[in-house]
């Protein structure tokens, strides 16, 4: 089959390639995938900037829609042609504390696809059932398999730091999770929303304004703290969501979150700090991290899917064949796309 593949450890090492099929053996499935989103790690793991750990070689994605090609021996309660999304814990241990509360996103044994497992772009994929969930009526293919990115911004905002209706939010980035993280905040009751990008953010900047934003900002051209101390009371914002990654964004946001304000941190980076932590004590501020997502969460973000309440067409900013993975990738890298999904679906086969 067919694949994306990232073959080695120096920048630029991706390509698709021929691969052997998996076979779905006791206990799992084989899902066809259809379409597979782009994600920002899947940009690092391109150039070779990620954080964490991974194979090599290992097919990329994890953000995946498809549906069920084949049902191992064992396996009860899922048919073929059944549409469904994937999890990204292609392997948890099943046995740690944080498994046995349905907290396997945390497991220390979880192998993540695209990572360590081989992922999604690819026509193929292995995953157990446990992973699996269906899609409901109504929602195009392309659309749900943005689920994973939505619930991403779901454990961020729903279940990792409270939005209370009338706060002020600052949300650091506008890349995917940082426009999701505008659409949850504003289902949450945010009184007011604040974008922050940078120059390579502008056509971005101009979309979050469309999905609900009050303001943005280019931290390239203007100092936003006199924007959000302009905003209620003046002591700075309720929450602020570090959807960057870069060590700056968290400086900043100790600048800007108000004394008993919420920081949440979502994006990932190699960067050392470089500067102290004395404000997030002096202001008793609470930091969380939050990482990937867990069951429930994609339930839930399916059935906002399913009744209008989140909007995956919004963030959607092209739909790339296979071949062509590199112009989709270069969209979002370069500030055109919000989010760019690939096709796997050979055209032989609809």
């Amino acid at each position: 089959m067919r694949a994306l593949v990232k073959f080695g450890d120096r920048p630029g090492e991706v390509a698709v390639r021929d691969v052997a099929d998996p076979v779905a053996g006791p206990g799992s499935v084989l899902v066809r995938a259809e379409y597979v989103g782009v994600c920002g790690s899947d940009l690092h793991m391109w150039h070779h900037t990620h954080s964490w750990p991974s194979a090599t070689p290992v097919v990329l994605g994890h953000e995946m829609c498809g549906t069920v090609a084949a049902v191992g021996e064992g396996v009860s309660g899922w048919s073929v042609g059944e549409r469904v999304v994937c999890e990204t814990a292609a392997e948890i241990c099943g046995t740690c504390p944080f498994c046995r509360t349905g907290r396997y996103n945390l497991c220390p044994g979880r192998q993540g696809y695209g990572a360590t497992r081989d992922g999604a772009f690819s026509e193929l994929v292995l995953a157990e059932p446990r992973v699996l969930h269906r899609v409901p009526d109504g929602i195009e293919p392309e659309h749900a398999a943005l689920t994973e990115p939505f619930a991403v911004a779901y454990n961020a905002l729903v279940e990792r730091a409270a939005v209370r209706p009338g706060d002020v939010v600052v949300v650091q980035g506008i890349g995917a999770i940082g426009a999701l993280a505008v659409q949850m905040v504003r289902l949450r009751g945010a009184g007011t929303v604040v974008v922050l990008g940078t120059d390579i953010d502008q056509p971005r900047l101009a979309k979050a304004l469309e999905m609900g934003a009050d303001r943005v900002v280019n931290v390239s051209r203007e100092d936003p703290r006199a924007t959000v101390a302009a905003l209620g009371d003046g002591f700075g914002a309720d929450l602020v969501v570090d959807a960057t990654g870069v060590s700056v964004a968290l400086d900043q946001a100790l600048d800007l979150v108000r004394p008993l304000g919420t920081i949440v941190k979502v994006g990932w980076g190699p960067q050392p700090l470089g500067f102290g932590l004395d404000r997030l004590v002096q202001k008793a501020v609470s930091l969380h991290g939050s990482f990937s997502h867990s069951w429930q969460t994609w339930e839930r973000v399916l059935g906002l899917f399913a009744s209008g309440r989140l909007d995956p067409r919004a963030v959607l900013g092209g739909v790339y064949a296979l071949e062509n993975w590199q112009e989709g990738f270069e969209a979002m890298a370069t500030g055109r796309n919000i989010k760019s999904v690939i096709r796997m679906t050979p055209p032989w086969q609809g």
